[in-house]
């Protein structure tokens, strides 16, 4: 390693560097998030207070706008390192992730509302921080990993 070099012999980040990458990718995850969660909740919102429908049904229709704008932060702004070189195999994947989110979303929405008598979007609140944890960690892990060990041994055709 060199010492204007941030990453070690193996390629991976040293210390000091491996932290300014977390603060600044988990900083701009946490913006997209924000943006993403905004768009989630206004289309959401929408839907159940203007339009009458059923808050399990506005749900994922705001999850994946959410989903969409999401993957678009996180790909162009959010994340430094890509772990598949396959844009499309990179979409499907990060797609599944958020649907493993959607359905946790829509487990915490409904034990809030059903079983906790939360407001609909008191239980959004409560949703939003647990599938927050879950697809940035398992995004983290799978498809923008630092490592840069393609771990998803796909290449563009």
């Amino acid at each position: 390693m060199t010492a204007n070099s941030s990453r070690g012999a193996d390629n991976r980040p040293a210390p000091a560097g491996a932290l300014r990458l977390f603060l600044r990718e988990g900083g701009r995850y946490f913006a997209a998030s924000c943006l993403a969660l905004g768009a989630d909740a206004l289309l959401y919102t929408v839907l159940i207070r203007l339009a009458g429908v059923h808050y399990m049904a506005a749900a994922p229709a705001g999850f994946l706008l959410g989903l969409a704008l999401h993957y678009v932060l996180s790909t162009r702004w959010v994340f430094s390192a890509r772990s598949v070189t396959n844009a499309r195999v990179e979409f499907i994947v990060f797609s599944l992730i958020g649907i493993g989110g959607l359905l946790l979303n829509q487990v915490v929405i409904y034990i809030g509302v059903e079983w906790l008598h939360l407001a609909p979007e008191l239980a959004k609140v409560a949703s939003a921080g647990a599938s927050y944890v879950f697809n940035y960690g398992a995004r983290k892990a799978l498809l923008f990993s630092t490592q840069r060990e393609t771990r998803w041994p796909v290449r563009e055709s």
